[in-house]
C-alpha cells in the first residue's frame, strides 16, 4: 500500500519515529541500528515502508534503504518469524552482516537478536540461504562501504561522547538529532550544541 513515505521527522523514540507527511503523523517502527543514521529533527527524510495488517492493528515498519526493506520481507517470509522478529534481527545485525551470517551458516550471530532462539536462527539460514548469493553479498557490501566512507562521522562521534558522559543512548541520539550539523562543524561544536538541548529537556 505504501512504497515509501517522505516527510518531516518530528519525533524519535527507542523503537519508532514519527514522520509527518501531508499533515499526517505516521508512527513507523524501525530497527535499532537505524537510530544512528537518522537526520536531525524537523528535517525531511524518506522511509521505505512495510504495512503489517492484523485484526486489531495496522502497523508501519520503516527502513532507510530499499535493500533493508527487501531483507526484512525475506525474513518475515520465514515460518515462525513475524515483523517483530524481523525487526529484532535487523536491529542486531545490519543487512550486510546478516547476509554473510546466512550464507556462512552462522546461526549464533543471528540468535543474538532478542527473542530469536537457536532453532529460529537455523530456520532463517535454511529457508533463505538459497535465495542469496555470495557474489551479490560482496557487491552490496562494497557499495555500502563506498557510500558510508563519504559520510562524516561527526554525528556518531558526538553520540558516543554523550554516552561516555553518562547519558543514555536514546537521550544522546535525540540531542544530537536536534543539532543542525553544518559541514564545517567538528565533534566538539556538535557536542556543545547537543548539551544545550539536553539542558532544556
Amino acid at each position: 500500500m505504501y512504497a515509501y513515505i517522505k516527510g518531516e521527522l518530528t519525533e524519535i523514540h527507542t523503537d519508532h519515529i514519527v514522520l509527518e507527511a501531508g499533515g499526517i503523523g505516521y508512527q513507523i517502527f524501525i530497527p535499532g541500528q537505524t537510530l544512528q543514521n537518522l537526520p536531525p529533527l524537523r528535517e525531511e527524510m524518506k522511509v521505505y515502508t512495510y504495512l503489517y495488517i492484523r485484526e486489531d492493528a495496522m502497523i508501519l515498519y520503516g527502513f532507510l534503504t530499499r535493500d533493508d526493506l527487501e531483507l526484512f520481507c525475506k525474513l518475515i517470509s520465514v515460518s515462525g518469524i513475524g515483523p517483530k522478529g524481523g525487526l529484532s534481527i535487523l536491529s542486531a545485525l545490519d543487512a550486510d552482516d546478516l547476509r554473510f551470517a546466512i550464507l556462512s551458516g552462522d546461526a549464533k550471530a543471528i540468535a543474538r537478536a532478542p527473542g530469536i532462539g537457536a532453532k529460529t536462527a537455523q530456520r532463517v539460514i535454511l529457508e533463505l540461504k538459497d535465495k542469496m548469493s555470495l557474489e551479490d553479498a560482496f557487491e552490496k557490501k562494497a557499495q555500502h562501504v563506498s557510500e558510508t566512507a563519504a559520510e562524516p562521522s561527526v554525528k556518531q562521534d558526538a553520540v558516543m561522547a554523550l554516552t561516555a558522559l553518562g547519558y543514555s543512548s536514546t537521550e544522546s541520539l535525540k540531542a544530537v538529532s536536534k543539532v543542525q550539523i553544518a559541514e564545517t562543524m567538528d565533534v566538539e561544536e556538535v557536542l556543545k550544541a547537543a548539551l544545550k538541548h539536553l539542558s532544556l529537556i
